[in-house]
């Protein structure tokens, strides 16, 4: 049996204690390391994790599916979830707040390291100008109120905040007048998220409806109102000019923007994406025309990432979405997931990871 003495039993320990020490501070860096790099990541996702509605055929019923949706994401090399923080969920009625859902979610979602893009939405059935779900709320007062207790609720995890989805399209803005509405709603958010959380970014509802928006948005005075510029973009890949169509977007909504001294923001696509229907599956067409197949999906999702990331004036691309719907639509747009319904890759999951790891290599 060996003896040793007290003072090498010292010794030993201290040595220990500080090759423990060592080894926490290295780890402890190396988080912080992949923190950041998540952060400068460009790949991003739109995915309804908050869809437990029968409307939705209850897409995240459970909590493992949500678990489940995002260790894929976390696999696929996701640094970014674009996600809804519904209004009428979380107030349903007038000052009576509940975050028990939100916080699950927010809860998983930063576990895993990947960051979020908040998304005020829609209406709240008590504060609706006409007693629907895409009406702009009867006073602004109230959507302020609304967005305040949710960064405030969330300011420790969540940076970027997104004002309302497509406010120029009468699916999601029954008031179309141009965007005055929506502008004065954007300004009210904007100065009252400064305040609840100066270090939050506030991103301008992403659009529907191209070039003219942008347009409006500058034309209604709300240039100091958004921090980062939000648009959306969607071609068929099936069109040999698709990604042409793509670019030339980003490059007219930069001419805009340069043309009213804004040409310091950053542009967000914060949804591009097409079907990838299986092969052997009937279903209708999707708004562009034909559906593409999984494999032309795939194809897509390189073009995309590979042309569009070439713009130094676009930060972050949303791939919409992550996960196919089951018979939401009825049509090619259930199709749009990197994975089907019942969580199997398809082969655009594999492309998108590949992106991702040609970005950091």
């Amino acid at each position: 049996m060996t003896i040793i003495s007290t003072s090498n039993r010292n010794r030993i320990s201290k040595f220990i204690k500080s090759g423990l020490i060592v080894g926490l501070v290295f780890c402890f860096g190396c988080f912080l390391k992949g923190k950041e790099s998540n952060l400068q990541s460009p790949f991003g996702v739109l995915e309804f994790l908050h869809w437990d509605f029968q409307w939705a055929n209850y897409k995240y019923a459970s909590e493992e599916d949500i678990k489940k949706s995002v260790g894929l994401m976390k696999e696929a090399g996701v640094g970014w979830v674009r996600m809804d923080f519904l209004w009428q969920d979380i107030e349903p009625q007038e000052g009576q707040f509940d975050f028990a859902k939100y916080d699950r979610i927010v809860k998983i979602v930063y576990e895993n390291g990947i960051n979020m893009l908040g998304l005020f939405n829609y209406n709240s059935g008590w504060a609706t100008a006409c007693g629907k779900w895409n009406c702009p709320p009867k006073e602004n007062k109230f959507f302020v109120n609304y967005a305040v207790a949710v960064i405030n609720r969330y300011k420790d995890k969540i940076k970027f905040w997104e004002i309302w989805n497509e406010p120029d399209s009468a699916v999601y803005w029954s008031a179309q007048d141009g965007l005055k509405g929506y502008c004065s709603l954007l300004k009210d958010v904007y100065v009252a998220a400064k305040k609840a959380d100066p270090e939050c970014k506030i991103l301008n509802g992403g659009f529907a409806e191209g070039i003219s928006s942008i347009n409006q948005l500058y034309d209604n005075g709300a240039k100091d109102y958004f921090d980062i510029m939000n648009i959306h973009i969607f071609f068929n890949p099936v069109d040999a000019n698709a990604i042409k169509g793509a670019l030339n977007q980003l490059s007219l909504t930069y001419k805009i923007m340069s043309r009213n001294q804004d040409g310091a923001k950053k542009i967000w696509v914060t949804e591009i994406g097409c079907p990838g229907v299986r092969a052997g599956i009937k279903k209708d067409k999707w708004w562009l025309g034909d559906n593409p197949t999984e494999e032309e999906q795939a194809g897509w999702v390189t073009e995309v990432y590979t042309e569009l990331l070439k713009d130094k004036n676009v930060e972050k691309v949303f791939w919409a979405f992550f996960r196919d719907c089951d018979k939401h639509w009825d049509n090619g747009v259930d199709h749009f997931g990197l994975i089907r319904w019942d969580f199997s890759k398809k082969p655009s999951f594999e492309t998108y990871r590949k992106c991702v790891d040609e970005w950091k290599n």
